[in-house]
């Protein structure tokens, strides 16, 4: 007798608890990053695709470093953002399509731009000390309608009360959630423990809080399910854990676990594990690894797209890589200053 999918999940988890946290996918942002931004339409849209068959409720599209990263100094995309965001809207019945902005990178009008194409959800991000530059960004988000969050990113750099008030300027502007976001991979559960509960205590009721995780010292799914247990109210994750570095937390093993702990995610757990491997994985230009280069990333709290970048100043200078990611490390360098990989390189080579 065949046993359903739905089946076997239902008998793992055989009540139906209230979502837990609701679940973005960021496999075509963030692995973007991974491929080099090289994904195609036809890519985009069978990946948004099959994440929306498999119930998972927002899907972020766009560069890898958002909207107009496309560019000399981050990485050109293969193809227009326009024509990807398309593709996604395009393929999803059920699914909310989501952007990521960076002020400076990416321009106010272009959120108007996106929103016409049918996406609903604006995730505006700044540096961790940095909301205030995001004002704008996340009012004109409102303005348009959209979903807004903020992104405070590399808050391992930040300690848990001035991420607060770097959280409230974002609250303060509109956004409706706030991120944790530990673009190094460098931070420890109880890192992450300390920081979602003085958003959760310290922001107001109606906003909510969320966590964005790398993979760099193994801990990504150990900090989300933390940041879950401390109350967060929206998780990334991404298919076959497809990101920058070693990758994010994979959306598959955190659905997983969530179901084997009684979190009801809304997302059918093995068909997610289809999606990782029937369609992701055929994509991935190599292994979401933890190897000494992705490591160094988390041990050295630097920005995790900027591994490729390093690896291939290492290859072109004759030096190790983990050096650069070390230097980077103590000049804590942070994104938008992917140039200083090559200074880094040159001067490492020099030295030698």
């Amino acid at each position: 007798m065949m046993v359903s999918p739905a089946s076997l999940v239902a008998a793992l988890s055989p009540e139906a608890p209230e979502l837990k946290f609701r679940l973005t996918d960021s496999t075509l942002r963030d692995g973007s990053h991974a491929l080099a931004h090289r994904f195609s339409p036809e890519q985009v849209a069978a990946i948004a695709g099959a994440l929306d068959s498999a119930g998972v409720p927002v899907i972020e599209v766009s560069h890898g470093d958002g909207l107009g990263g496309s560019s000399f100094n981050y990485g050109f995309s293969a193809h227009d953002q326009h024509s990807l965001i398309a593709a996604a809207v395009g393929a999803v019945r059920s699914a909310k399509i989501a952007v990521l902005l960076l002020p400076g990178i990416g321009l106010a009008r272009d959120l108007e731009e996106v929103r016409d194409l049918g996406v609903s959800i604006a995730r505006i991000a700044t540096h961790c000390t940095e909301a205030d530059i995001a004002i704008q960004h996340l009012r004109t988000a409102r303005d348009l309608g959209m979903e807004t969050v903020g992104f405070l990113m590399m808050a391992h750099m930040a300690s848990p009360a001035e991420l607060l008030r770097q959280a409230r300027i974002m609250e303060d502007a509109g956004a409706q959630c706030v991120y944790v976001v530990d673009s190094a991979g460098a931070m420890t559960p109880a890192d992450i423990r300390a920081r979602i509960a003085e958003l959760k205590a310290g922001l107001s009721s109606l906003t909510q809080v969320g966590v964005h995780a790398h993979e760099n010292l193994s801990l990504s799914v150990a900090n989300s399910m933390a940041a879950i247990d401390e109350g967060a109210d929206q998780v990334d994750g991404c298919s076959r854990g497809l990101g920058a570095g070693a990758g994010n937390c994979p959306t598959e093993v955190l659905v997983a676990v969530s179901d084997r702990l009684g979190y009801a995610t809304g997302v059918d757990t093995l068909r997610i594990m289809d999606v990782a491997e029937d369609v992701v994985k055929p994509v991935m230009l190599r292994p979401q690894v933890v190897d000494r280069s992705a490591l160094t990333l988390g041990y050295a709290g630097v920005y995790s797209s900027f591994l490729l970048h390093a690896e291939r100043a290492a290859e072109r200078f004759g030096v190790d890589a983990r050096e650069i990611l070390l230097e980077l490390g103590r000049r804590k360098v942070v994104g938008g200053q992917e140039d200083m990989i090559v200074d880094v390189a040159m001067e490492l080579a020099a030295r030698a």
